[in-house]
C-alpha cells in the first residue's frame, strides 16, 4: 500500500513498505522511481522492512516550482523520521548524493550504503554543448532523445544494456521523468563535498563501486572514504553503474553483508 509523507516544504513524497525486520530505505537515482529496485527487493525483504520512494518530480510524488538539492535531502530526512529510529539507507547515484546530505538532517540513521554516489570532484563531467543539447531536447519535449543522450553520451551505457533498458517495463517511467535529468545534473555540478561538514556523522558508511566502472567513480570513493569518519569501500566485481539490474544477487550480498556486520 502506498502512503505519502509530507516534506518540509509541503511536497508529498510517495512511499511503499514491504517485508519485515530492521527498516531499510532505498533511494533511486536519476530517471528512476521506486520500481528501480524491483530486481533486489525479494532478497532484501527476507531480512529487512524495505521502504521505497518516488523522489520528487516523478511517479506518485509531488513537486515544487523551485527545485534544489536541499529540498531533495529534506524529503529523505522526512521519510526517515516518519519511519522511526535506526533506519538503514541504500542509495544509488544522484540518490546517494541526496542521502549523504540527508544524513546531516536527522539522527535516525543507522547505516548507509552509497552505490556510486553522483559527486563530481572536478566540476561537470559534461560540456556546455552537452547541456545545451539536452536543454533544447527538453524544450521540444523530446523525451526519448533526452534519455538516450543521458545514457549513451554521459553515462556511456554499453549498447546491450541500453537496448535492454529500452525494452524493459521501466522505460516508460524513465520517459516520464526525463524533465528531471538536467536539474539533477546541474545540482551535481554545483555541489562541493566538504569533509568538515560530516565530521560528526556517526553512521557507518559502505561505498560500493562497480569493478568495471569509470576511474572517476574510484576517485570519488577514495575522496569520500578519506572525508567521512567511518567509511569503507566495497567493489562489485565485473559490474558498472547498474549492478542492481545486471547482478542483483551479487548486489544484495554486498548490501546484506555490510548491514548485518557488527559496527
Amino acid at each position: 500500500m502506498m502512503e505519502r509523507i509530507t516534506s518540509r516544504d509541503g511536497t508529498p513524497i510517495a512511499c511503499w513498505r514491504q517485508g519485515s525486520g530492521p527498516p531499510l530505505l532505498l533511494v533511486h537515482g536519476t530517471t528512476g522511481d521506486h520500481s528501480t529496485w524491483g530486481s533486489v527487493l525479494a532478497g532484501l525483504q527476507q531480512h529487512h522492512t524495505v521502504w521505497t520512494l518516488d523522489r520528487r518530480g516523478r511517479g506518485h510524488s509531488g513537486d515544487a516550482a523551485n527545485y534544489s538539492l536541499e529540498h531533495e535531502s529534506e524529503d529523505i530526512a522526512a521519510v526517515i523520521d516518519a519511519i522511526g529510529s535506526s533506519v538503514n539507507l541504500l542509495d544509488h547515484s544522484f540518490g546517494g548524493l541526496c542521502a549523504l546530505e540527508a544524513s546531516l538532517l536527522t539522527a535516525n540513521i543507522n547505516k548507509v550504503v552509497l552505490y556510486e554516489p553522483a559527486i563530481s570532484l572536478a566540476g561537470s563531467d559534461w560540456s556546455a554543448t552537452f547541456e545545451a543539447r539536452m536543454q533544447a531536447l527538453l524544450e521540444k519535449n523530446a523525451r526519448e532523445e533526452t534519455l538516450l543522450l543521458f545514457f549513451r553520451d554521459l553515462l556511456n551505457t554499453p549498447n546491450p544494456e541500453l537496448v535492454a533498458l529500452q525494452a524493459g517495463s521501466n522505460w516508460a517511467i524513465r520517459l516520464a521523468a526525463a524533465h528531471t535529468i538536467l536539474r539533477e545534473l546541474q545540482g551535481i555540478d554545483r555541489y562541493q563535498f566538504t569533509p568538515q561538514r560530516f565530521q560528526t556523522l556517526k553512521s557507518p558508511v559502505l561505498l560500493l563501486v562497480g569493478g568495471n566502472s569509470h576511474p572517476r567513480r574510484f576517485m570519488t570513493a577514495e575522496r569520500l572514504q578519506q572525508g567521512l569518519p567511518d567509511c569503507r569501500v566495497g567493489i562489485i566485481a565485473g559490474q558498472q553503474h547498474s549492478a542492481m539490474r545486471t547482478a542483483p544477487d551479487l548486489f544484495v550480498h554486498h548490501v546484506l553483508e555490510f548491514l548485518q556486520s557488527a559496527d
